[in-house]
């Protein structure tokens, strides 16, 4: 079983696919396990529970999260981000307001994961984002 940090890497990965190839969930995982996977370990990648919970949820909640976001990325439409910056945004939203994982712990993974796959200007961005909507949450008693 691989660590959460390399199961949100691979989540990302997938979301990125779904997301550029406007493809749902499962043909995503699909994708990502068939292909992208076997570059990595030389054949068939074994089944990722937490990746695979992750990309499912992060895009059956897209509306609703894109919505927190927007409301949290003042002069961004969530549509205009980098690509990756935004599902970043996105698993991280829903990781932490569906899944329970506190909000420092997901906050310093999305941290993690765009500073390997985007700028630093994005990193500050991320940060300010999550940072918005856990305090938020904080708020209303989340």
């Amino acid at each position: 079983m691989p660590s959460r940090h390399k199961s949100r890497e691979r989540a990302l990965q997938v979301l990125f696919l779904a997301d550029i190839r406007q493809q749902p969930a499962e043909e995503a995982i699909r994708s990502y396990l068939e292909s992208l996977a076997e570059e990595e370990t030389d054949g068939p990648a074994a089944p990722d529970e937490f990746m695979e919970r992750l990309v499912r949820g992060t895009l059956a909640e897209r509306d609703r999260i894109d919505a927190m976001i927007a409301s949290h990325s003042e002069h961004w439409r969530v549509e205009r981000m980098p690509v990756v910056d935004r599902n970043v945004l996105r698993m991280a939203v829903y990781e932490m307001t569906e899944l329970g994982t506190p909000a420092p712990v997901v906050i310093d993974e999305a941290l993690l994961l765009a500073r390997r796959f985007s700028t630093e200007e994005s990193v500050a961005f991320i940060n300010g984002v999550l940072d918005a909507i856990r305090k938020e949450r904080v708020g209303q008693g989340s």
